[in-house]
């Protein structure tokens, strides 16, 4: 009859940390997770911080640095060390020293991973990489005239290692795409909006991130006589974003975008096709004459395709023999392939 007003007493008389306390666990990075240091059961108060914080919101940066600064250096062990190196975070972003402050919250990230300021910091870092990549300037002289986008652009890396998965890696890779879409990097822009539909396959965002994937890819055709790859993944990120989400190709008029790339590839064969015609090589041109015919029928290049044809001798005009997995590879390509307008221009 004692044993459970007993054990209720031995609960009672234990403090609350030792009951329930859950074991924390870290992600390394390399795909392993570690488990991390137990924090403290409730924020240590403290005078002195509580006087910095307080300076921090009347903008007295340079006083509270100076107190913060003396603080850490005469309690290098105090337990609530991770507040106090945010705090000269803080100290430092107010006094406009971006990557100091990025490398004060670094110390916190890296020493304090179970910290209450954690995600702050990281929200902390996300902020002065976004402002550098919107023209934020390092001083140099007491002038702000130093651009730092590529630190920008390394800050939004490291974020994503820090919290993989999570919203503010979902942004901070978002943010790093748009960057360099605006500022016309896009082959880089392209992996990144890769990245993302790969990584975030639910975002609301999806739509616009496949549309801007696609421009991307399109904005690297550099004209008919260079490789042709970057508009042919265009065209099918394009119409595969037109049967995802029609309401938005209807707004894009993505369609009409579609219709106008496939007049390049018609250009392109046609091009291609003189190329050999004024090499000595007519077999070659038919070949690519016949290809803009039953590829693309309907446009005008196809009608430029005839006239040469009809200029070209009898025994360039013979079938060319081809071995028959090629004959089959060839055939399995013009059944598979998606041609929406391969008959001739949309209406726009």
């Amino acid at each position: 009859m004692l044993r459970w007003p007993l054990l209720l007493g031995l609960a009672l008389a234990l403090p609350p940390a030792a009951v329930g306390q859950q074991p924390q666990w870290q992600f390394r990075g390399d795909g392993q997770w570690e488990q991390a240091a137990a924090p403290a059961t409730a924020p240590v108060p403290d005078e002195t911080l509580d006087r910095i914080e307080q300076m921090l919101q009347n903008n007295q940066a340079a006083a509270a640095k100076k107190m913060v600064v003396s603080w850490i250096r005469r309690q290098p062990d105090a337990p609530n060390r991770d507040r106090a190196v945010f705090l000269l975070g803080q100290a430092n972003f107010q006094l406009g020293s971006r990557i100091m402050a990025f490398y004060n919250f670094d110390e916190l990230l890296d020493l304090y991973p179970a910290s209450a300021y954690y995600h702050p910091a990281l929200q902390r870092q996300f902020d002065i990489a976004d402002e550098f990549l919107s023209g934020y300037k390092r001083r140099f002289l007491g002038m702000p005239i130093i651009s730092a986008t590529t630190e920008a652009t390394e800050m939004l890396y490291r974020i994503q290692q820090r919290a993989p998965g999570s919203p503010l890696a979902e942004k901070a890779l978002l943010r790093a795409a748009d960057y360099y879409y605006a500022t016309a990097q896009y082959d880089v822009a392209a992996d990144a909006y890769a990245a993302y539909v790969r990584s975030y396959p639910r975002s609301p965002y999806l739509p616009r991130v496949r549309l801007r994937q696609a421009f991307s890819s399109l904005a690297q055709f550099r004209g008919v006589k260079f490789d042709a790859t970057h508009i042919i993944d265009a065209r099918q990120q394009l119409i595969d974003l037109a049967v995802a989400y029609p309401d938005v190709a209807a707004e894009e008029k993505v369609l009409a975008l579609v219709d106008r790339i496939d007049a390049a590839l018609a250009d392109k064969l046609l091009v291609t096709g003189d190329f050999y015609r004024r090499t000595g090589k007519p077999r070659g041109a038919v070949y690519y004459y016949r290809a803009l015919l039953r590829t693309f029928p309907g446009y005008p290049q196809a009608r430029e395709a005839e006239r040469r044809l009809a200029e070209m001798p009898p025994s360039a005009l013979s079938e060319l023999e081809l071995p028959e997995a090629v004959q089959k590879r060839m055939a399995g390509a013009a059944t598979t392939q998606p041609t929406p307008s391969s008959t001739g221009p949309q209406s726009r």
